[in-house]
């Protein structure tokens, strides 16, 4: 009997179990640790089992195949991704934000699905019980582009075939539009301001259009009186606490409830959003009451990009008032003595620690109500109203923008409202362009002068002329 014929390299086989299934071998290539890598297939049908092994082919062949081993699920994907992997390259304050909404959204909704099980459907459906539950489009959005942006990391890796979220149409968002102070609201504002004294900080949030982080975390060094140039280096900002013992789930038992809140609930009575959540499973939060806690409270971080941190001209009249409140910060600084705390800080509290950018927003809340502005944003407050009394005053776009430290000026255009009392004058310039109004009503005409005596007369050759051709036309 001659010997069975060895198959060639890479080849699959398709073959009849004893169990009644059709079973089917693929060899993808070598492990990490050096031994074959052969998937397994396996259908009712022989049909069926050789349509999966051509799939399977056809992703070697393409280099599309995901790695060999079992796929993590979804929650132990995320805290890879966000642990290890956007760490490097996410500000603090935008790690915060993703590790957020991964614990409070994702998680809770499909972090048990497995990464290569994962379908479009699981997502829909979580958009779905987010938004019945009352977020907002804008935040279902946000959840949407941090887990597309995790699951395109896998694919890269290979752990999955194709990125789902690219399947998925998340919520159309509207953008929120901007509602800057006009110029006589600002002025209302700045003289409410001019009360208190973090005058200067309001000054500089509403005519320079700085952000709140910048406006808080300006020192003095980078105070440039000489040529009148403010430089905003660093930005105060509020993180998260993380834990920094081994054990965070142990740390933190006292502060676990994994009960909901009944509805008459009075521990929370005096909280602003309401009854927190039940902590879930496994908890490792309340980092704040850690021994060892690290990374969180207020902390001076470098703004976005670099754009961010070129220096900014000071309006001339900002000087006078910018010299008498160092003056007097330098005034409580010699009245508090050992209990002032030296941060070099252009706007701080009275014992010269930084201040809150929690009591800062109420601050704004409360000059709104008392120069009689109706609510809005902090941002429209201070950036959205900077450009868009720049632009009123006839500055350029890109003048504007290099004023604000935008990267691209599209953004800057987004800044920038128009006025409609504008928009009335440069329409009815328009119009009287192309459809002047109507004709002025004539003059009246001067009395007529009484005829000259026949003495003073001259006649001239023109007067002969005419009165000829009278004749003629008489005859």
């Amino acid at each position: 009997m001659s010997p069975r014929p060895k198959r060639p390299n890479m080849e699959s086989s398709v073959y009849e179990g004893n169990d009644g299934w059709w079973h089917g071998r693929v060899t993808m290539g070598v492990k990490d640790d050096g031994s074959p890598d052969r998937r397994h297939r396996r259908a009712r049908t022989e049909t069926e089992v050789k349509r999966k092994v051509r799939e399977l082919e056809d992703l070697r062949d393409k280099a599309r195949a995901p790695k060999a081993g079992r796929k993590p699920t979804v929650e132990q994907w995320m805290t890879t991704y966000l642990t290890d992997i956007a760490s490097l390259k996410l500000k603090p304050r935008s790690l915060d934000d993703y590790w957020s909404k991964t614990r409070n959204d994702i998680v809770p909704g499909i972090g048990k699905h497995r990464l290569d099980k994962l379908q479009p459907e699981h997502l829909e459906r979580m958009y779905r019980v987010m938004l019945d539950e009352g977020h907002a489009p804008s935040h279902v959005l946000k959840v949407h582009r941090i887990l597309s942006r995790a699951l395109k990391i896998a694919h890269r890796r290979r752990l999955v075939v194709e990125n789902v979220a690219t399947l998925v149409d998340p919520p159309t968002v509207d953008e929120t539009e901007a509602n800057p102070f006009t110029t006589e609201e600002a002025k209302a504002f700045l003289k409410a301001a001019a009360k208190r004294p973090t005058f200067m900080r309001w000054c500089v949030g509403v005519g320079m259009g700085f952000r709140q982080g910048e406006t808080l975390g300006l020192r003095w060094p980078y105070v440039d009186f000489d040529n009148e140039l403010f430089r905003p280096e660093w930005q105060l900002q509020r993180l998260t606490w993380r834990h920094g013992c081994e054990d965070p789930h142990t740390c933190g038992a006292k502060f676990h409830r994994f009960e909901p809140c009944p509805p008459d609930c009075r521990t929370h009575k005096g909280y602003k959003r309401g009854c927190p959540k039940p902590c879930p499973e496994g908890c490792t939060r309340h980092a704040r009451a850690c021994p060892d806690r690290k990374g969180g409270g207020l902390v001076f971080t470098r703004p976005k990009t670099k754009k961010s941190r070129n220096a900014v001209p000071i309006p001339p009249p900002f000087i006078p008032y910018l010299r008498e409140h160092k003056a007097q910060q330098q005034e409580a600084c010699d009245a508090a003595g050992d209990a002032w705390e030296e941060t070099k800080l252009v706007f701080t509290r009275p014992d010269g620690r930084p201040l809150d950018p929690r009591q800062d927003w109420e601050e704004f809340k409360e000059l709104l109500a008392e120069a009689g502005i109706d609510d809005r944003r902090l941002y429209d407050g201070s950036r959205h109203t900077a450009g868009t009394i720049l632009n009123e005053l006839g500055v350029d776009m890109p003048t504007i923008m290099e004023i604000l430290r935008h990267t691209q000026i599209s953004q800057t255009r987004r800044y920038v409202k128009g006025r409609s009392h504008l928009s009335k004058d440069a329409m009815r310039r328009m119009g009287n362009t192309f459809m002047p109004g109507p004709e002025p009503a004539p003059e009246p005409q001067p009395e007529p002068r009484p005829e000259p005596s026949v003495e003073t007369r001259i006649e001239t050759r023109d007067s002969r002329t005419a009165r000829s051709q009278r004749r003629r036309r008489i005859r």
